[in-house]
């Protein structure tokens, strides 16, 4: 069912149109000045009224975050392929996913140990989320674009979160934050690229795991097929 891509290309959509507003906002009510550096988005927004604004934009897109964490799970699972690799990649992602809420609800200028504890969960244990991604990446011989333009998102989200760090210690704080700004486009990017993978989801539904099987692997396995079968 093609709706499910719907999902991830919201998600895309709606998080980079949300923080460029937000960006603009500051720009036009004079709370960040271009003149004296590039700003990062925790700086855009820190004040009224943009911080309104971010604080519902990271919300939604947490929620659409764990849609989709949760989503891409049951798709990988129902492959029956790599299952712990599969299991890590969820506990990352929805780690991650509620890492953005954190940032849009405890801001920078307030919070700052909070907002940067946010921001570490949802940079750093999202980029390892989609690099899980990439290894769970499924084969087709129509999307086989998605693999490569996947990793080409995640080695270069590897390299701009080094230079961020490197640059902001060395005391580049407006690169840094241009850093930040790339970083956050193509992890958005990273999100839109389950579109592709989402549209081939024929339903979603949750199933109770019969407890005569719990512990009997082959029983289980038995039952797992079975199941995706007659669904």
């Amino acid at each position: 069912m093609w709706l499910w891509s719907l999902l991830p290309a919201g998600l895309a959509a709606f998080g980079t149109v949300g923080i460029w507003a937000v960006f603009a906002m500051a720009v036009f009510n004079g709370t960040v000045n271009l003149t004296q550096g590039f700003p990062s988005i925790s700086h855009c927004g820190a004040y009224t009224p943009q911080r309104c604004f971010l604080s519902q934009i990271c919300s939604t897109c947490s929620v659409l975050a764990l849609w989709t964490v949760a989503l891409r799970f049951k798709q990988v699972r129902d492959q029956g392929v790599h299952r712990n690799a599969n299991v890590a990649g969820l506990v990352l992602g929805l780690i991650s996913s509620v890492g953005i809420s954190i940032v849009g609800s405890f801001q920078v200028t307030t919070f700052y140990s909070i907002h940067l504890l946010g921001a570490s969960l949802a940079f750093f244990l999202g980029l390892a989320y989609f690099w899980i991604q990439l290894f769970l990446t499924l084969p087709s011989p129509d999307r086989w674009w998605v693999g490569p333009a996947r990793a080409t998102c995640c080695f270069l989200c590897t390299g701009l979160i080094i230079a961020l760090g490197i640059l902001q210690y060395t005391g580049f704080p407006s690169v840094a934050a241009a850093c930040e700004w790339a970083f956050a486009m193509l992890i958005f990017c990273l999100f839109g690229l389950f579109a592709a993978e989402f549209r081939h989801i024929d339903g979603c539904q949750l199933t109770e795991q019969n407890p005569a099987v719990v512990d009997d692997p082959v029983a289980a396995e038995t039952y797992d097929y079975v199941s995706h079968e007659l669904s």
